[in-house]
């Protein structure tokens, strides 16, 4: 096992493109593509060329790619028709792609009711498409469609297939659980059969699961352990259904895990995080705080009997370093909290506070009765910040927020045409100064953004390349229907790209909008040194 190489065929761009709400744009293609190669995946799967206009504006303007191998996907000839006049293997074929993959039946099932032709003729289609890609591209590859189901239904048949497409010269044939339901024994076995039995060796072998009984990741690994030599997945997971393997949890669990080399090196390995956050910001979608690996979470520690060990070991509740994929650890303040997670939290904002500080069990009381409160400070550092700063007394009054109003308006205007407008009115102090400000914005939370911006700026023109780059609003109890209790979420960012989260909790959204802006416009004057008008 140690040394040995699995190579990754990544298909996000193809199958992942089949993801309900999912819908690549060239330019996302592209640019995808790239991060891909980047990092070292060996094959990246474009799409089918001939399939749509997004696939063919893509295989036209297709990527330089420096280390992986560009795929196309496509299938077999028709049935009726010469490999040398199928429209769809000539697309592939003249086809900017350096290799070809083509999805064939091996389940009888599918070759009698989809196909309605006899089953060696569905060998004789393997045969020429495999046949003829090598030819022209130099390599081909087959996706051996329902593999398993058809395996566990007609043994011989199913091998049959395989083999044709071994036999034709597939660099690679893949084993496909298209329908998602094997599990990891099943795969692991059948795996082992196919090379023990029917002659398949595995370094000429992938695997191709999909996640419709959570197992993809896990029957991929079973597949590995079984000899196969080939990995395909997806960006997180992405798919059609339930998703395919998720590449960004196999790749360190392959090189880590069980010591396999791939063609990502290990210096490079950091990149995934990064890899896998910007894939889901193009996506326009939250990353999944959860993800093994490369969530946010992955490493984060709450329970205060968890940080005192990780404080002294951190293999003790971690199971591989952090930086090794290019995340980092997070220590949780919240009511779970020990004064081990405070003082962890107070080092990381560069508060060096002895373990014996009268302070501590009174700063640990306020975060434990805020976060009763419904304030969840693991996700809002820079609230964490302020409010610690503020009750050791640590921060200036730059500005208070003395009385708002919002007033939104629905109308119709004189064409006929429907209008909403939000107009905020706040009144600030800043130093001695009283400022009214009034502000028109496209929903309240904007508005009083601008009015609060238009009374601090004056005074505060750092201010000025701060802007508002993430608004989520959660409910706390659900079953109070409109009268719940709101947490509001916002990011700021700075132009440099620096980011920082505030959070405010109130009945009324408005009330934790303002709440948390107000944290966000307090932090970025403390963090940046700003003197308080007098």
């Amino acid at each position: 096992m140690m040394g040995e190489r699995i190579y990754l065929y990544d298909t996000t761009l193809r199958d992942g493109a089949q993801t309900q709400d999912v819908d690549f744009s060239v330019a996302d293609k592209i640019a995808i593509a790239q991060d891909l190669d980047r990092l070292g995946i060996d094959y990246v799967e474009g799409g089918w060329p001939g399939a749509n206009p997004t696939d063919d504006a893509f295989f036209a303007e297709a990527p330089d790619l420096t280390r992986a191998t560009f795929t196309a996907f496509g299938m077999t000839r028709r049935p009726g028709r010469s490999a040398a006049n199928d429209p769809q293997l000539s697309a592939l074929i003249q086809s900017r792609a350096r290799s070809v993959c083509i999805v064939g039946k091996t389940w009888d099932f599918h070759v009698d009711v989809a196909l309605n032709i006899p089953r060696d003729e569905n060998l004789d289609l393997i045969r020429d498409s495999i046949a003829a890609l090598r030819v022209a591209k130099g390599e081909a590859l087959f996706d051996a469609e329902h593999f398993f189901d058809g395996y566990k239904r007609n043994p011989a048949y199913a091998a049959s297939c395989i083999r044709a497409a071994f036999e034709a010269g597939a660099r690679w044939v893949v084993l496909c659980d298209t329908n998602g339901g094997t599990l990891p024994h099943e795969i692991e076995a059948i795996v082992r059969t196919v090379i023990e039995e029917h002659g398949i060796p595995g370094d000429r072998l992938g695997i191709h699961c999909h996640n419709d009984t959570e197992n993809a990741v896990a029957n991929s690994i079973a597949a590995v352990r079984a000899g196969v030599r080939m990995v395909q997945g997806t960006i997180n997971g992405l798919g059609e259904r339930c998703g395919n393997a998720n590449l960004v949890s196999l790749i360190p669990t392959l090189m880590l895990k069980m010591g396999y080399e791939t063609g990502i090196r290990r210096a490079d390995l950091p990149l995934l995080t990064q890899v896998s956050r910007a894939f889901d910001e193009r996506l326009n979608r939250a990353p999944n705080r959860h993800a093994p690996y490369v969530g946010s979470s992955a490493f984060a520690h709450k329970g205060g009997l968890h940080v005192s060990a990780v404080e002294k070991d951190p293999s003790s509740y971690e199971h591989v370093e952090p930086d090794a994929v290019g995340n980092h650890r997070q220590i949780v303040v919240s009511d779970q909290a020990g004064r081990s997670n405070l003082i962890v939290r107070l080092r990381e904002i560069g508060m060096e506070v002895d373990p014996k500080d009268e302070r501590l069990p009174r700063l640990l009381d306020l975060v434990k009765q805020r976060d009763s409160e419904g304030y969840a400070y693991d996700t809002a550092e820079a609230s964490f910040e302020m409010l610690v700063r503020r009750e050791l007394g640590e921060v200036p009054k730059y500005f208070e927020l003395l009385r708002f109003h919002v007033t939104d308006e629905r109308r119709y205007n004189a064409l006929g045409k429907l209008v909403v407008e939000s107009e905020a009115v706040v009144r600030v102090r800043v130093g001695g100064e009283i400022r009214l400000e009034v502000a028109e914005g496209n929903g309240p939370v904007h508005a009083l953004d601008l009015a609060m911006r238009k009374a601090l700026e004056p005074c505060y023109p750092l201010l000025g390349d701060m802007r508002l780059s993430d608004y989520r609003v959660r409910i706390l109890a659900a079953k109070a229907g409109t009268a719940a209790m709101t947490r509001v979420l916002i990011r700021s960012a700075n132009g440099d790209g620096t980011e920082w989260s505030t959070l405010g909790v109130s009945t009324n959204i408005i009330e934790a909008s303002v709440e948390a802006l107000v944290d966000s416009f307090t932090c970025k004057l403390f963090k940046t040194g700003a003197e308080p008008r007098r």
